[in-house]
């Protein structure tokens, strides 16, 4: 019937119905397998004319045998009957096409199989409603174990399903073959070999690939599935193996205290474990470690002394349940926390709070110490009978440490110990009085011990196995039924240990596996109960086990504080005890008596009589002002607030408060006359008090009478008092504190005049904004302000805007012609050449040489000989021009009278100028500025000797705060000192800039008072014109931390709205960073003044300076604190010429020890100094200088700097308790001086640390210079300036792991010098705020230095600050109070200079 060959069929029906109906016909031969029956790999299709198979057939075939070759008898042999249709398409044909002559992917995938030794691919089917589809399935025998393997079935996604999916079975099989043979190989071109339809198949599967390569399953496409496979399952296995052990040490981890279980965790991520680093940034900061001795006296300090939220500051409900949320989250009992918050000011002192009472075996893990165990921290295990009495003492929840200082002092008594220990308990908490509750002794017929052994024996009766006597002493009695939380049978113990005071007293302890806190409750409240109910009952115990039975569950439930017991339960049993920062109750004046006094009025109307006064008179009625007398008068008695504008030499200053004590004396108020009037300088106030008390013919200090810094002359009489503005702002500041003290202690003035407005100083305008409250309570105080150069709108409209009646008087001049003569002129002048390049200056613009052409000179533009010479003068003075000009002028006015003033911009300028005019024989040089005492000030008054001119040089205190009458000449040089911020070191300094138009003016006017004068302005009229009209105020361009400092310490708790009512307020984001230095300062906590705070209030010096000054004072360093002081508001000693750099800085290295810029400087001037003292002649000293590169006048100056604060702190009660003949701790020094720069500080980072042999073993080296690493905050690495001493350090000594700095300058890098090492008890104790970090890994200072340690070390030493500012508050309240010996001042000296290890 059948007969294969390789005939080709002539025709080609539809293959879709011939292998559809072969298909059925061949599943229904095969039973229990599936529905649609495989091909054999044949390249054969033979058909049949048989009619055994009547089915009929759609399309109109026959049906096919049940073959699974599909072998089909036709009529291609020659013995069999002619075929009854067409010939029927072979699979070729059907699958590949009609001219198909290739392989099929079915004979492909199997020849693949065959060649890999693979077995032949299993084909799974499946049929659904869209039609057929195939699995494809590969199995292979492990050529060495010999076993089956079989790889999961080859399938498509249900989104690419489709793909393999057809209508026959025929079809889908060599669909599914085509994509298994794919999948093991598609990096070959197979696809070149297959049928058209199945290469374009091929092609679909190629995109899938790129889809699972891009989501990293590549593996898929593997040539051998099989190694593949296994691979994968080893892989798998790895990981799972991996994970596993990465459990086991997080669950170790867990379990392990404080950071240790973060570095395992840091140690198996960082060797394959993957996931987040924990101690990231945590291995290589500082670490902090404290001696175990140091830390039990630092703790037993605590005991003693509470500084737990000193100023009663109460949190929103919202902030206190944020906060328990975070805290119960990290491992706190919620209750604890709850108790916290109600104590504390905020979330750090909350933390820190729960830190120190929270007992340790109740502690989150994180918060323990790296050798915590059992309960015990740290324990010395060298006596085992003392540790284990500690041990026994300490199992019912009494701290360790505790336990081991009372053992010790008890002289190693377990009893004793055992009775201070409850003692300790009764004592702590706020029922501390039920230690003394007991009525009194019960009544016993036998002896103590006969009682003892009688109740023994009755316990043991009645408790049966529950009771046992552990030692003669001490028995031992268990609870049931003890409940905590999930556990329902604890296993307790309640002990009894008899005392000598038994049977009156006896020892409770209880022993179970339950918190510590837990179990002190139980035992307190059973001794309150026995004190309460059972004083007089001689044996007790079985009542206290019966109270015991009945009350410790529901004890155990709500246990109650933890302040009632952590006095024994943790290190920090505390008394509530804290010195309150002295507000001293001051006492107020009595107010004015606004009553008619007959005699006042007589008195001076009879001293109008007076011959002197009447010539005095008549001077004075040639004023301007006289010719206002009534209308100032009228305005003043009509106006709360006058505004007097006048211009220079009008007499407003000396007449105006004249017309109003005439005026109160005329109506018969003299006695309620007190006139203050303030004075931005200290020679203002000194030269109007002699000029008034002379034109009223009365003797200074009695009618008119003056107040300064340091010096006060007034009388009971005093009717006209003049003061600094700062004089008058400490009084307002000391006056208690509330806008009622301030008013109060203004009752006994009755007229309150401000002068020199419009200078705009920062005390100026603070005055103001004060003063205007004021005026808003008191009706009958006048304010008059006066000034030169005054814009009244404004100050109209400040105090009108709050309802006050404002008035306005304008005073007219009394000035001489004057003639300007701008720099060209004066060059011109006095022909002046200045040498080339000498004075130089590097500024570009200062001077237009287009002011030639302004002059009148035409084109001759830079060409011009008088150009030249302005361009070479450049910016800077220029001294020799300022001799020849004086020189000029002298000569000009020949035999005329009359003086000579100069302005200059500061003293050093001064000094400079008064030197060299000396040499001109002609000529008397006066100086005259602020920082000279009264007698020199006076001199520029008086005439000249005769046959000479006098010469003032002078600050611009001479513009309008001081009339010098026969001055006819003026030399400008159009410079002034203005206080600026310097933003590189953070500090206020006095900065050299051009003055104002305004300022100009005044300084113009000067030369006109007595003639008509002449007015040498030593700058272009080109530079004039673009001078400023006035100067900015004060208030917008220097810092605000002391003014803002300045207003807290009145009691005003709003800064920045009280700052925002004055006349220019300033912007709103310098003032919340000034309050926010303020607080990283340590002067304000939160909102409150701290006691370091109301210091530096006090003290008119940069506020660091203030604080390294007030530090010193406490830790008796004073007179260093206070030279170092001098050296940062002055200037280094030390000068590095260009050309002698090396030799300058090997003289400065001379006098370093490895501490730092600072301290190398002043041992300079402490040698200079002590050669002073000694009366060593100049020309020794002058040669020192020389030799060590110093300076000797910025040495003069910074002495004559330290007086001046040496006599301001002596105005605040501060003085030196140092004992004579002590010398103060170099390391001390260093730290307070570092301490004053926060927050400039910058981390040292070392290299990692490398060793070398040596005989006696292995040797650390020094780092390099190089190697070592400086980073500060806001910039990153920084570098170390290379003329500081510590350029070439290759380690700092002290164990110093920062440096603060003074200054910082960016050139091709970022440059700090001035520098100051310090180590990390340093930073702790007097930097920013101390953050403990709630994963266990350390502290975070100041918000970002880091430091690897306990976090109880950082609440300890917290507290610490706490208790200085405490001794501060002592220092407030008694200035004279010593506290060299005091605890804490000792404590903190130790912790810095040995580093917080013991001794």
């Amino acid at each position: 019937m059948v007969k294969k060959g390789k005939e080709k069929a002539t025709a080609a029906p539809p293959a879709a119905a011939v292998a559809a109906k072969s298909s059925k016909k061949s599943a229904s031969s095969k039973a229990g397998k599936n529905t649609v029956a495989t091909q054999p790999n044949d390249d054969f299709i033979v058909f049949t004319n048989s009619t055994k198979d009547t089915k009929p057939k759609k399309g109109g075939g026959q049906g096919g045998s049940s073959s699974a070759g599909g072998n089909i008898p036709g009529s291609g042999d020659a013995g069999s009957a002619e075929a009854s249709g067409p010939p029927k398409p072979t699979v070729k044909q059907i699958i590949g096409g009609a001219s198909w002559t290739g392989k099929l992917p079915v004979n492909l995938l199997s020849e693949h199989c065959q060649r890999q030794k693979w077995d032949k691919p299993d084909y799974q089917p499946i049929r659904n409603s869209e039609g057929f589809s195939y699995f494809v399935q590969l199995s292979a025998k492990n050529p060495k174990t010999k076993e089956a393997q079989k790889i999961p079935p080859f399938k498509l996604s249900p989104d690419n399903k489709h793909l393999v999916t057809r209508e026959t079975a025929l079809e889908a099989k060599h669909a599914a073959a085509t994509y298994g043979l794919f999948r093991v190989c598609s990096m070959k071109n197979i696809h070149t070999t297959l049928p058209p339809d199945y290469r374009s198949l091929w092609k679909k599967f190629e995109e899938l690939k790129k889809e699972d390569v891009k989501k990293g399953n590549a593996w898929m496409y593997d040539a051998d599935p099989f190694a593949t496979m296994k691979q994968r399952e080893d892989d798998k296995a790895a990981a799972e193996k991996k994970r596993k052990e990465q459990e086991a040490i997080k669950e170790k981890a867990r379990n392990m205290p404080g950071a240790e279980g973060l570095v395992l965790r840091s140690n198996a991520s960082s060797s394959g474990g993957g996931g987040t680093n924990p101690m990231k940034g945590w291995t290589t900061v500082p670490k902090i470690e404290m001696g175990r001795k140091t830390r039990s006296q630092l703790e037993d300090l605590l005991r003693r002394e509470v500084i737990w939220n000193p100023h009663g500051v109460k949190m929103s409900e919202p902030q206190k349940e944020a906060i328990i949320e975070e805290l119960a989250n990290s491992g706190f009992r919620k209750s604890h926390v709850e108790e916290a918050v109600d104590e504390c000011k905020d979330r750090e002192e909350t933390l820190e709070w729960l830190l120190i009472h929270v007992p340790e075996d109740d502690l989150p893990r994180w918060a323990l110490p790296g050798s915590y165990s059992a309960g015990v921290s740290v324990a010395a295990t060298q006596d085992l009978k003392r540790e284990a009495a500690v041990k026994r003492l300490s199992q019912s929840g009494y701290s360790a440490e505790l336990c081991r200082k009372l053992y010790d002092e008890k002289g190693a008594d377990e009893g004793i110990a055992a009775e201070a220990l409850q003692h300790f308990l009764l004592s702590s908490g706020n029922d501390a009085a039920l230690i003394n509750a007991a009525a009194g002794d019960p009544f016993i017929s036998g002896t103590p011990e006969e009682c003892w052994d009688d109740e023994m024996e009755s316990l043991s009766s009645v408790f049966g196995e529950n009771f046992k006597r552990i030692s003669d002493n001490v028995c031992e009695i268990r609870i049931e039924a003890v409940k905590n939380g999930p556990k329902k049978d604890v296993e307790t113990f309640a002990q009894f240990r008899k005392t000598p005071r038994y049977p009156t007293e006896v020892i409770v302890a209880i022993v179970a596996d339950l918190p510590s806190y837990i179990k002190l409750s139980v035992v307190k409240k059973t001794l309150a109960y026995l004190t309460e109910s059972l004083s007089e009952e001689p044996m007790k115990i079985y009542f206290a086990v019966d109270w015991v039975q009945q009350n410790i569950n529901s004890i155990i439930e709500n246990p109650g504080k933890l302040r009632d017991i952590s006095g024994v339960a943790s290190t920090a049993a505390e008394t509530r005890y804290v010195i309150p920062i002295g507000r001293k109750s001051s006492k107020h004046p009595k107010p004015l008596s606004w009553t008619i006094d007959i005699r006042s009025r007589e008195e001076w109307q009879k001293r109008q009589d007076n011959p002197a006064l009447k010539q005095m008179l008549a001077q004075r009625q040639k004023l301007p002002a006289w010719q206002t007398k009534d209308l100032v008068v009228d305005t003043v008695s009509q106006n709360q607030v006058t505004i007097i504008a006048g211009e220079t030499g009008s007499g407003k200053s000396t007449q105006s408060v004249q017309f109003i004590l005439d005026d109160l004396y005329s109506k018969g108020f003299g006695n309620a006359a007190s006139i203050i009037c303030t004075q931005p300088r200290r020679i203002s106030a000194l030269g109007l008090a002699d000029r008034v008390s002379d034109e009223r013919c009365s003797r200074l200090g009695q009618e008119v009478g003056y107040t300064i810094r340091g010096e006060n002359k007034t009388g009971p009489q005093t009717k006209i008092t003049f003061v600094t503005t700062g004089v008058l702002l400490r009084r307002l500041q000391t006056s208690g504190g509330r806008t009622e003290d301030v008013v109060a202690s203004l009752a006994d003035v009755s007229h309150v005049v401000i002068d020199e407005v419009h200078e705009r100083s920062l005390d100026t305008d603070f005055l103001l904004s004060i003063i205007r409250d004021v005026l808003k309570r008191r009706k009958d105080l006048k304010l008059v302000l006066m000034s030169a150069t005054l814009d009244a709108a404004t100050f109209r409209g400040y105090f009108a805007s709050e309802g006050l009646s404002v008035g306005l008087v304008e005073i007219a001049g009394r000035t001489f012609p004057v003639e300007d003569y701008y720099l060209d002129d004066i060059i011109r002048m006095t022909g002046f050449t200045p040498d080339t390049g000498r004075y130089r200056d590097r500024d570009e613009g200062m001077f237009d040489t287009t002011n030639s052409a302004d002059q009148g000179y035409g084109d001759r533009g830079a060409q011009d000989p008088i150009n030249k010479t302005i361009q070479r003068l450049g910016s800077r003075i220029n001294y020799s021009l300022i001799v020849e000009t004086a020189k000029a002028i002298d000569a000009d006015l020949y035999k005329e009278k009359g003086g000579i003033l100069i302005f200059l911009p500061g003293v050093a300028e001064i000094n400079r100028t008064v030197n060299q005019l000396k040499n001109v024989s002609s000529l008397h040089v006066l100086p005259l500025h602020a920082s000279l005492d009264t007698r020199e000030q006076r001199r520029v008054f008086t005439s000249a000797p005769p046959g000479m001119r006098k010469v003032v040089v002078a600050t611009n205190v001479a513009e309008t705060s001081i009339t010098i009458d026969d001055i006819v000449a003026v030399i400008d040089t159009g410079k002034v000192k203005e206080t600026s911020f310097d933003p590189q070191n953070n500090m206020r300094k006095l900065e050299e800039t051009w003055a104002s138009l305004a300022a100009c003016k005044q300084r113009r006017g000067r030369a006109g008072r007595v003639q008509a004068g002449k007015c040498y302005k030593l700058y272009t009229q080109n530079l004039e014109q673009r001078m400023a009209e006035r100067p900015e105020p004060e208030i917008r361009r220097v810092p605000l931390e002391q003014l803002c400092l300045s207003v807290r310490a009145m009691g005003t708790k709003d800064i920045g709205g009280f700052l925002g009512r004055t006349p220019t307020p300033p912007a709103i984001s310098a003032v919340e960073n000034a309050v926010k230095m303020l607080q990283r300062m340590g002067a304000l906590d939160g909102e409150e003044l701290t006691a370091l705070g109301q210091q530096l209030a006090m003290i008119p010096a940069d506020l660091r300076c203030g604080k390294l000054m007030i530090y010193g004072a406490i830790f008796g360093c004073l007179e260093e604190s206070i030279s170092i002081a001098s050296i940062l508001s002055t200037r280094s000693p030390f000068v590095s010429p260009p050309e002698k750099r090396v030799e300058a800085k090997a003289a400065r290295m001379k006098f370093s020890r490895g501490d730092g810029d600072l301290l190398t400087d002043l041992r300079a001037y402490q040698q200079w100094s002590e050669m002073m003292d000694q009366g060593m002649p100049q020309r020794q000293l002058r040669q020192f200088c020389d030799e060590n590169f110093l300076l000797y006048q910025t040495l003069s100056d910074i002495s004559a700097t330290r007086t001046q604060y040496y006599s301001s702190l002596a105005e605040i009660g501060i003085r030196d308790t140092r004992p004579p003949g002590t010398q103060a701790s170099t390391s001390l020094v260093r730290a307070l001086t570092a301490s004053a720069f926060t927050p400039q500080i910058a981390r040292i980072q070392f290299p990692d640390k490398k060793f070398a042999t040596s005989m006696s073993g292995a040797v650390e080296l020094d780092p390099e210079a190089r190697t070592i690493r400086y980073f500060t905050q806001e910039n990153g690495r920084v570098f170390i300036h290379p003329a500081s001493s510590l350029h070439d350090n290759q380690g700092f000594s002290g164990n110093a792991v920062f440096l603060s700095y003074f200054n910082m300058m960016a050139t091709s890098k970022i440059f700090i010098r001035d520098l100051t090492p310090f180590n990390a008890f340093t930073l702790l104790l007097f930097s920013g705020a101390i953050e403990l970090d709630t994963l266990g890994r350390g502290l975070v200072v100041d918000g970002w230095l880091r430091l690897r340690g306990w976090a109880r070390i950082g609440v300890l030493v917290s507290r610490l600050r706490g208790m200085v500012d405490n001794i501060i508050a002592m220092k407030v309240n008694d200035p004279h109070a010593n506290v060299h010996d005091n605890e804490v001042v000792k404590m903190v000296a130790k912790l810095i200079e040995l580093d917080g290890l013991d001794a």
